[in-house]
């Protein structure tokens, strides 16, 4: 009876259904979120950008080295990391539930679209203020959505993710 309830919590794919425990453990020890085949590791990329956008209202010239930040794809960021088991990571994110993935997908598309935008404005700005202003208001947008993507990422309810949103 107890290795039937365990069956029921265990890790599942689309293409294979439960994962093995041996997988979920490779997984894990990947630091790859088994039930979702997603890893945090990749949201460094978006803390790096943001990271980059706190400093520029103390230091206006860091907004070049926002500027030098380019969006990469889940795929494209292990691809260039220096992640051990990069082709593992990409290899379960291929392989994750397709609504788990959309929603995560979702959120990471709207993380680049807001910060390609705000670099394009950064750009046309001439005063430091502005893009100070620019940072300001990126960082206050784009925080939020690492938050809801860790969530997912972390195997989060919907719940969750609503308790999130609202503090």
């Amino acid at each position: 009876m107890a290795s039937t309830s365990a069956r029921s919590v265990r890790p599942t794919s689309p293409s294979t259904g439960p994962i093995s425990e041996a997988r979920a453990a490779q997984l894990k020890a990947a630091n790859i979120n088994p039930r979702t085949g997603l890893a945090t590791d990749y949201l460094n990329h978006f803390n790096e950008a943001i990271m980059l956008l706190e400093m520029v209202p103390d230091m206006p010239e860091c907004a070049e080295d926002f500027l030098a930040w380019s969006p990469l794809s889940y795929a494209q960021h292990f691809v260039a990391s220096n992640f051990k088991d990069r082709d593992l990571a990409i290899e379960a994110y291929e392989m994750a539930e397709p609504t788990i993935r959309a929603e995560f997908d979702k959120l990471t598309d709207n993380m680049t679209s807001i910060l390609s935008a705000v670099g394009s404005a950064m750009r046309e700005a001439t005063q430091d203020r502005t893009r100070a202003t620019l940072a300001e208001q990126a960082t206050g947008w784009v925080k939020p959505l690492v938050m809801l993507t860790a969530g997912v990422i972390n195997g989060a309810s919907e719940a969750d993710v609503e308790q999130i949103m609202a503090n």
